[in-house]
């Protein structure tokens, strides 16, 4: 096959806090490591860099823990880990004692590489979930995650007004970063209530100085706070003018009347994270309801396979520090045939991280009823263009989970196969979210898949 192969011992696929960690404690006992990623440079989107070109003369303004990015990047330069950036990775093969990560290189995504390795340590990280409102296609309405890597890989923002709107700890650091960018955040609406977050008291004590560092950052640009408020439309023709926000009752439901209309030209929205599982179900990994499962050691259920971060649950950078860690010490033993040792801090700091990534998820719950709010012509899947009328409508004619939605309406096979829509089909359609068993991660070129298995006679 054409392209370029690279052959090691562990291979690391994704470079945020979760894959820098394990690489370099598995460098650090004396593993060969690639570590792959699709990116230009390491970091993942929590240390998102701007490019050189760009200049910036305080990047770590834009940054939470910059101190630990710099010693994870000296450290990375200071290692043997062959770092290949610009690796888009679509499939994982397993055969007899060996992985083939298969990727797609550079921009274009067109030229194959190859990377053999007798471990596989997956470190892929989440994506936003995004539920429909009406408007919500408009130009000028943005995730959560896309306007802060806008701010942070390419220095600019998306408009002069904007309002952050959803539920869950990633939209303190967007709001305040876009205000210090010199946005007008015209207000951040969260749809969860405080009371939840004090029901978890105990479990989230490590976070209040965290958040009470954004909190006195959202007073000093006077950034007005909504709780227990959500978006219930965006308005505009050619693109994004406002949002009508109101305020959600105990139930969530939305409470008549109390509806406010909020001018902006941008809308930076999200409710949480989903774990990346592509790859791990690729290779047969089991799942833990909608995250790779694994044990203490971060191993999955396939024997040469780990998996750490975001991918084993949604929990931040500092829990994907401490499991890549212990995953790297437990990848560099399987391979050396010794027992792992990872630092005792790190199993400490796992323990009590996985209490608070819990309550955070029980206390940051989309709000119950938000399929009510979306009218029948709001289009659901963005690909195809489904309406949620289309979805409803299937459910009418028997439809009762998310397969059989996408065979009635072709919901969730156009281009992101699903990425963006199958939460909302879900909910739409009264059932629970449920893996999406792709059997490739990223789009493939046909003339890169018939590469990979001619047929017998030719050359």
């Amino acid at each position: 096959m054409r392209g370029c192969a690279t052959r090691t011992d562990l291979v690391v696929i994704g470079a945020g806090p979760a894959g820098l960690a394990a690489s370099l404690a598995a460098a650090a006992r004396g593993t060969r490591v690639a570590l792959v990623d699709g990116a230009t440079e390491p970091g993942g989107q929590f240390y998102r860099q701007p490019a050189a070109g760009l200049g910036a003369g305080r990047p770590e303004a834009l940054h939470h823990q910059w101190r630990t990015w710099e010693r994870l990047r000296d450290g990375l330069a200071a290692s043997a880990v062959g770092v290949l950036t610009d690796h888009h990775v679509w499939c994982v093969e397993r055969g007899s004692g060996r992985f083939v990560v298969h990727a797609l290189l550079g921009p274009e995504q067109e030229e194959p590489a190859e990377v053999h390795a007798r471990a596989v340590l997956l470190a892929t990280g989440g994506y936003e979930q995004v539920l429909p409102f009406p408007g919500w296609t408009l130009p000028g309405v943005a995730t959560a995650g896309g306007a802060q890597a806008m701010l942070k890989g390419g220095l600019v923002v998306p408009g002069p007004r904007a309002v952050v709107a959803g539920t869950g700890p990633l939209l303190l650091p967007v709001a305040t970063g876009l205000a210090a960018a010199g946005v007008e955040v015209a207000a951040l609406v969260e749809s969860a209530d405080p009371k939840r977050l004090a029901r978890h008291g105990p479990a989230l004590a490590g976070k209040l100085p965290e958040g009470a560092g954004y909190a006195a950052r959202l007073l000093r640009h006077r950034v007005p706070f909504l709780a227990r408020h959500t978006v219930v439309r965006a308005h505009g023709d050619e693109r994004l003018t406002g949002v009508t926000v109101a305020a959600l009752d105990s139930r969530g439901r939305v409470r008549t009347g109390t509806e406010r209309h909020l001018p902006c030209d941008t809308l930076a929205v999200g409710h949480g994270m989903l774990p990346h599982t592509d790859l791990a179900e690729g290779l047969g990994c089991g799942l833990d309801g909608l995250a790779v499962a694994v044990d203490t050691e971060q191993r999955t259920d396939v024997p040469g396979v780990w998996a750490a971060g975001e991918a084993t649950g949604i929990g931040g950078a500092a829990l994907a520090l401490a499991e890549g860690h212990i995953a790297g010490c437990s990848a560099a033993a399987y391979l050396h045939g010794t027992a792992p040792d990872p630092a005792p801090a790190a199993l400490k700091a796992r323990t009590r991280l996985r209490r608070s990534a819990a309550a955070l998820d029980a206390a940051y719950a989309p709000p119950a009823h938000w399929p009510e709010q979306i009218t029948d012509d709001t289009v659901v899947c963005r690909c195809e263009e489904v309406t949620a009328g289309a979805v409803r409508d299937a459910l009418d004619l028997g439809a009762g989970d998310v397969r059989t939605v996408k065979l009635l309406t072709r919901a969730g096979m156009g281009w992101c196969q699903g990425r963006m829509c199958a939460g909302a089909v879900a909910g739409l359609a009264g059932c629970p979210p449920a893996p999406a068993r792709r059997p490739l991660a990223r789009p493939v070129p046909l003339g890169v898949l018939a590469r990979q298995h001619p047929q017998e006679g030719q050359s």
